[in-house]
C-alpha cells in the first residue's frame, strides 16, 4: 500500500514503528562506508599474483626487444596499446597509454584543451568566457569537479533508459558554439547503469557541433566490468564517428584500476590523428614516458584479452552478490510504497535510487548519524546541485556481504521515514 494513502493515524504508527528501528540501529554503534566505488579486498586479492609477474631475474623487455626499465617510447610499449586497443574497440594506433589514472587523463586533455586549441583557428578555452558543458544527469562527481575548477557553466542533461537526451543534445550543440563538450559514461553509466543504446552512440557520432572544437570525453570505465550473467553491449562510438565523417569528435577514456589495482593500474586515451598531435606535443613536455613496467606486468599476467575476460568473471563472483542483496533489500522493503524508484544494472559499480523528492539530503543525514556513510545526496549533480533532492547513489563493492546486508537495513528505515515524515508534513 502507498504511503499516500496511508491514514494520519496510519502514518503516525509508521513512524513511531520506524523511528524505534532507527533508534535501534544507532545505539549500535556502526561503522560502515559506502561513500566511493572501491573494490573489496577479495576484489584485490585475486590481482595478487600480478604482483609476482616481474622479478629481478627477468629481462624486463618487450616483444620488441625494449628495456621497459628505462626512459622512452611516451605513448606506451606497443603490445600494449593493442591490448588496452580491445576494450575500447579502437585501433592500436589510436591509442596513448598514460599512467594509473583515467581521471588524470581527462584532467590533462580538458587542461591542454583550456591552454592550446585542440583545431586550428579557434581560441583555447581559456579565452572563451562563456565556456559551457553538457553534464548528463545523474552522473559522475568528478567530472563535473574538473568542469567546474576551470569555471565552466554546466548544463544537466538528464538521463533516459537509452542514455543522454539526444534531442535536447542535438539542439544546444547545434545552435550554440560556446559549448565544448559532453561528459559521458556510456556503459553502465555511473550512477544509473544505463548503457548507451545503439541509436544514441550513432546519434553522437553524427551530432553537428555549431563549435568545431566540440569534444565528446567518453569515459568507458566499466568496458569490462558485467555483473549480470549476459552483460550488455556498447556500439563503437570511434567505429561510428569514422563513418559518419567525424573522426575528431571523441576522445575515449579507460582503465585497470577496477580490473587489477585501483591506484596501480594501467591508463589509457584513444582519439583521432588530429587530436592526438595536439595532446603529445603537451604530453612531450610533461613526462619522458609513463610507467612501462606497469605495462609490461599486466601484458605478462593477463597474455591477451581472454585472460581478462577470465579475471572479470572473479569479479562477477564477488560483486553480482552484492548487487543483488542492494535489490532484493529495495524490492522489499521500499517496493509498492511508491516512494523511491531504482535501476537495476547489469554491469559497473553502483545501484541509483531516487527517494521522495525533497528527503534525499535528510536520508543521508540520518544513515551517516547511525554510522553509516554514502556518498552526499546531490553529489550526482553539477555543483552538488539536485533540483529535485532525489537521487543518492549506493556503493556495494566495498563492504562484506554481511555489513552490506546491514547497511540496506539502515538505509531502508531512514527512505522510509524520511517519507513519512515529508507527509505528515503535508497534513
Amino acid at each position: 500500500m502507498s504511503y499516500s494513502e496511508f491514514t494520519k493515524e496510519q502514518l503516525i504508527a509508521e513512524q513511531e514503528m520506524l523511528r524505534k528501528k532507527y533508534n535501534s540501529f544507532v545505539e549500535m554503534g556502526l561503522s560502515l562506508d559506502m561513500s566511493r566505488g572501491k573494490p573489496c579486498t577479495e576484489q584485490l586479492d585475486i590481482s595478487s599474483p600480478m604482483l609476482d609477474v616481474l622479478r629481478s631475474d627477468n629481462s624486463c623487455r618487450d616483444d620488441r626487444g625494449f628495456d621497459c626499465r628505462n626512459y622512452g617510447i611516451l605513448d606506451g610499449i606497443p603490445a600494449y596499446k593493442e591490448f588496452m586497443s580491445k576494450f575500447i574497440q579502437v585501433r592500436p594506433e589510436q591509442v596513448f597509454v598514460g599512467g594509473n589514472s583515467s581521471l588524470n587523463m581527462m584532467f590533462d586533455a580538458i587542461t591542454c584543451m583550456m591552454t592550446t586549441p585542440i583545431v586550428e583557428g579557434y581560441e583555447p578555452w581559456f579565452n572563451v568566457p562563456d565556456r559551457k558543458f553538457l553534464c548528463p544527469v545523474p552522473g559522475y562527481d568528478r567530472h563535473f569537479a574538473i568542469t567546474e575548477y576551470y569555471g565552466f557553466e554546466m548544463i544537466p542533461v538528464p538521463m533516459t533508459g537509452q542514455g543522454p537526451d539526444m534531442d535536447m543534445i542535438e539542439e544546444l550543440v547545434s545552435s550554440d558554439p560556446s559549448i565544448k563538450g559532453i561528459w559521458c559514461v556510456p556503459k553502465y553509466s555511473n550512477p544509473l547503469g544505463v548503457t548507451y543504446s545503439d541509436e544514441t552512440v550513432r546519434r553522437f557520432a553524427t551530432l553537428k557541433p555549431a563549435a568545431k572544437d566540440f569534444r565528446i570525453m567518453w569515459d568507458d570505465a566499466y568496458c569490462v566490468h558485467d555483473v549480470a550473467d549476459e552483460g550488455e553491449v556498447l556500439l563503437s562510438l570511434m567505429n561510428e564517428c569514422e563513418k559518419a565523417g567525424n573522426p575528431d569528435l571523441p576522445i575515449i577514456f579507460c582503465s585497470t584500476s577496477k580490473i587489477t589495482f585501483p591506484g596501480a593500474g594501467v591508463a589509457a586515451m584513444a582519439t583521432s590523428d588530429n587530436n592526438m598531435k595536439v595532446f603529445k606535443k603537451r604530453y612531450s613536455v610533461e613526462s619522458i614516458g609513463f610507467d612501462k613496467l606497469n605495462m609490461l606486468r599486466h601484458l605478462e599476467y593477463f597474455k591477451d584479452f581472454d585472460g581478462v575476460k577470465a579475471h572479470m568473471q572473479k569479479h562477477k563472483e564477488i560483486l553480482k552478490p552484492r548487487f543483488q542483496a542492494v535489490i532484493d533489500k529495495f524490492n522489499t522493503q521500499l517496493k509498492g510504497l511508491d516512494i523511491a524508484s531504482w535501476h537495476e544494472p547489469r554491469g559497473g559499480y553502483f545501484v541509483s535510487i531516487n527517494v521522495l523528492p525533497g528527503t534525499a539530503k535528510k536520508v543521508c543525514t540520518m544513515c551517516k548519524e547511525a554510522g553509516l556513510v554514502l556518498t552526499p545526496a546531490g553529489a550526482t549533480y553539477p555543483l552538488g546541485n539536485d533540483p529535485q533532492d532525489s537521487n543518492i547513489r549506493i556503493a556495494p563493492s566495498y563492504p562484506p556481504l554481511s555489513e552490506l546486508q546491514v547497511a540496506m537495513d539502515v538505509f531502508c528505515v531512514c527512505v522510509r521515514l524520511c517519507a513519512v515524515e515529508k507527509f505528515l508534513g503535508e497534513l
